[in-house]
């Protein structure tokens, strides 16, 4: 079988892990970025593809005679025509699940950053703050315990229900908002307006489908306390983000915490770059060590067993 990795850089930008297992299946070919006008050629007569985000539609399937399986290094898949993949009889397969623990690290590496304001104490004690503080204890910058704050978490998926399991292990009180009503959730549910008027953190783990496009918009920061903080690890455009920035500009909410933006590579011209206490990571949640090297071993799985006739994660 010829196999063609589209994007390995999406996976290593160091050279930390290896694509290697993957010749386990055939002649391979590695790229590390594949452009939209490189696609078909990159894909070549390869009956395999991997790729994370590159688009592979109607055109590019139909320029690729020989296509047979798509695998994703991601949980999404809106990259690919999923149902014109079904047509071709080209299984598609996406690796779901594989970054839960990281995320909701993440989540709580933004919230502990807000309460405990560990960067900007370390920021004055390097700048002489704490050797000329007339008291044993240097502390004029507001800190807070998260025990006992209301945290809305929407989303109960994988990684809402694990950011609700450590909420709840730090004494926080969860509430869940969800599309469906969750089975043997022992949290609170509530509507969406509800659940921004009671956070204290609100934090998003749903998908982008047309439901949720600009989930996140002027009326409901509106209902959000001012001292209420927002974080997105889910999709940029969960959010719209003109009027985040307005609102944190005109401090509606205290601040917001995103891994994800709407363009990524962020542009230039987001309004959230500039906006005031919003702090941006540029999409990293997912991408401890650990996290892609469970992802390479989905990926892989995911080849072997189509290759053996039952494939595993199949989306379309």
């Amino acid at each position: 079988m010829k196999l063609a990795v589209l994007d390995w850089n999406t996976v290593t930008m160091n050279g930390d892990l290896s694509p290697d297992c993957f010749s386990d299946f055939g002649e391979t070919r590695i790229f590390s970025a594949t452009s939209p006008a490189d696609t078909v050629e990159h894909i070549g007569n390869a009956e395999a593809v991997l790729c994370n985000k590159v688009i592979i539609d109607k055109d590019i399937m139909d320029n690729c005679p020989n296509l047979r399986y798509i695998g994703l290094f991601a949980t999404g898949f809106n990259n690919i025509d999923i149902e014109f993949a079904a047509k071709k009889g080209i299984t598609v397969c996406n690796a779901g699940q594989y970054s839960t623990n990281a995320v909701a690290q993440h989540v709580f590496a933004f919230i502990l950053s807000h309460y405990s304001r560990i960067a900007e104490y370390s920021s004055a004690v390097k700048g002489g703050e704490w050797e000329r503080s007339p008291v044993f204890s240097y502390f004029p910058i507001p800190t807070h315990e998260i025990a006992g704050k209301t945290i809305s978490v929407v989303g109960y998926g994988s990684i809402g229900k694990a950011v609700a399991k450590i909420a709840d292990a730090f004494g926080m009180n969860v509430i869940i908002n969800t599309r469906t009503a969750p089975s043997d959730c022992p949290y609170e549910t509530a509507d969406i307006v509800t659940a921004a008027e009671k956070a204290d953190i609100f934090t998003i783990h749903c998908p982008l489908t047309d439901l949720t496009k600009n989930l996140v918009h002027r009326e409901l920061i509106g209902k959000m306390k001012p001292s209420a903080i927002l974080i997105n690890t889910s999709r940029g455009a969960t959010v719209c983000e003109a009027d985040l920035a307005d609102a944190l500009n005109n401090g509606k909410i205290a601040a917001a915490y995103l891994d994800v933006l709407e363009k990524e590579p962020m542009s230039s011209e987001t309004p959230l770059k500039n906006a005031k206490n919003c702090f941006i990571t540029p999409h990293t949640a997912w991408a401890p060590l650990e996290t892609r090297s469970r992802l390479i071993n989905i990926v892989y799985d995911n080849i072997k067993a189509w290759t053996n006739g039952c494939p595993k994660n199949k989306v379309n």
